[in-house]
């Protein structure tokens, strides 16, 4: 459960910290005091969208840390699939900076959003005022539905099939195209590969070509360096070239080597230096014989890079990349000429995962038709205790043809007066219905979830009176086996929470600064005065108050 949230410079929040207790604890303070603040920052911990609006004014960062205890053993599993020892609780943290930059921590230690978000599915459920949009909208009834029957991995299973099934009918749509348009589409592909086949194009060859072209463009220049090279090494008619003066330089220095020992190292290197200037000279000669000004092959050369360019404006630009666009035209022009075997193959294909399809979607429609019953017997009963006696609740199925969700539409329908028939929720229930057939819902899926707390921001949306009592009733009853956060703007609901919070605002002249205090008996009793009467709270108010908190065995 949630045990303690610490915020810090979260909106009008400049500094609080906030003990939860497990049972049903409510926050209540004047409209625009800073509860939708607290929901906000509970979000943050759960990897929800950082924006750098939520940043105090005047502050360069915002944090939010919570400490969750007592785990439950989804929640234990799932941290330790991410590495994280969490046997005496986590603690989850994020801090944002006034330029909108977002820092994650779990257990003190760098995480992302994302990993907030996994871990935040185990730890918490949020039902805000907009979740009651679900209910006026009919496709999505079936999430109720499939949640109440823990239909997870049989979506799944069916969704992979139903993914299946819809790629084999884009192929064939693919195949399946005009007559027309596939023979024009022919003629460009036979076009191309007769063209880029004829071309016998070899991988890198324009790199190899135009070191050649380089090569026969400068033959004058090389073969004159070559030849003064050589001539240097060899000399030049009665001039004695380098490897005659070092051998003669190497014949000298021997013979002072016999009478200078330590001549001798220098006599070896000029050797050595002969020996090499040697096969230098040899190579050099050899080079010459090989370098042939022939302006034939120099047309040659540019006539194939000329070609290749050509080639390369229209299928790549290298020989690499037309060779690839060669083998995959290739191969589109041979799966198009044999299309009818294709298409047949496919067809065969298709059917049978049409099959398979259908038999996860029959499947998963048989366990839908058995929970809907059982959602709807459990819902009827929730709502016929908060104050709707008359009420019938069901769900109404329609088979349709598959879609990534099965083979069924679900939709919840209503009647709330004798003699009325049922009828979808979206056109006659109001606010307050809606709350409560919410509250229900919520009351019957929690019971088998793993989630140990339940936030409710606003449950008593368009209720009053002895409804909103018997809401309060529903949630202490819910809250005996787990920890519940309800925002409430009324006291019968107040009343029966075994915590109450008071979210304060204090204004100053250029400040607003939310407070989050727990009160005591005497402090529930002036804030219930408070929502029931407004200010200035009278004995009276109080003496109401004192029977309300009495009346819920507080």
């Amino acid at each position: 459960m949630l045990r303690q949230l610490y915020i810090e410079n979260i909106a009008v929040i400049r500094k609080t910290e906030i003990t939860l207790e497990r049972g049903l604890n409510v926050l209540t303070g004047e409209t625009g005091a800073g509860k939708s603040i607290l929901i906000d920052a509970l979000g943050l911990i759960l990897g929800g969208r950082a924006s750098r609006e939520l940043v105090r004014s005047g502050s360069d960062r915002a944090q939010v840390s919570a400490v969750f205890q007592d785990l439950s053993a989804a929640a234990a599993d799932k941290l330790a699939q991410l590495g994280i020892d969490a046997e005496d609780g986590v603690i989850l943290s994020r801090e944002i900076t006034a330029d909108g930059r977002s820092t994650c921590r779990i257990q003190g230690k760098p995480a992302t959003a994302a990993m907030l978000r996994e871990i935040g599915e185990f730890l918490i459920n949020i039902h805000g005022q907009h979740d009651n949009q679900a209910l006026l909208r009919p496709e999505r009834h079936i999430e109720f539905i499939d949640a109440y029957a823990h239909l997870e991995a049989e979506k799944a299973a069916y969704q992979q099939l139903y993914q299946t099934y819809r790629t084999l009918i884009g192929r064939i749509h693919a195949l399946q195209m005009d007559e027309a348009e596939k023979a024009r589409r022919l003629d460009l592909l036979h076009f191309q590969v007769d063209e880029l086949t004829d071309a016998k194009l070899v991988a890198g060859e324009e790199e190899e070509l135009s070191e050649q072209r380089k090569i026969i463009q400068n033959a004058s220049k090389i073969s004159d360096g070559l030849m003064a090279a050589h001539a240097a090494l060899e000399g030049e008619g009665t001039l004695p070239g380098a490897r005659a003066l070092i051998w003669e330089a190497a014949g000298q220095l021997s013979g002072v080597a016999a009478i200078l020992e330590s001549a001798g190292p220098l006599c070896g290197r000029l050797q050595s230096a002969a020996y090499e200037l040697d096969e230098i000279g040899g190579e050099l000669g050899r080079l010459l014989e090989t370098i042939d000004y022939d302006p034939g092959r120099l047309e040659a050369i540019e006539g194939r890079l000329d070609l290749i360019y050509r080639l390369g404006r229209k299928y790549g630009a290298t020989t690499g990349e037309m060779l690839d666009y060669l083998d995959r035209i290739t191969d589109e022009m041979n799966r198009m000429e044999s299309q009818e075997e294709q298409l047949a193959i496919l067809g065969t294909q298709l059917e049978t995962a049409k099959q398979q399809a259908r038999q996860a979607a029959t499947e998963l429609r048989a366990k839908r038709l058995r929970a809907a019953d059982q959602l709807a017997a459990r819902v009827g009963e929730e709502l016929r205790f908060l104050d709707m006696p008359k009420v019938r609740f069901s769900v109404a199925h329609k088979a349709t043809p598959l879609s990534p969700d099965g083979a069924d539409q679900m939709e919840f329908l209503l009647s709330v007066n004798p003699g009325e028939p049922e009828k979808p929720i979206a056109r006659i229930a109001s606010g307050g219905e809606l709350s409560r057939i919410m509250l229900a819902l919520k009351n019957v899926l929690a019971e088998s979830d793993v989630i140990d707390t339940l936030i409710f921001d606003e449950i008593d949306t368009g209720v009053s009176g002895r409804a909103a009592q018997k809401i309060g009733i529903k949630l202490r009853e819910a809250a005996r086996t787990r920890q519940i956060l309800c925002v409430t703007h009324l006291a019968q609901i107040a009343a029966q929470a075994d915590y109450h919070l008071l979210i304060h605002k204090r204004l100053s002249e250029d400040t607003a600064e939310t407070t989050v205090v727990p009160l005591d008996r005497e402090g529930r009793k002036a804030e219930l005065a408070r929502i029931m009467g407004g200010e200035p709270v009278t004995g009276l108010m109080l003496e109401n108050a004192d029977e309300l908190l009495r009346a819920a065995g507080n």
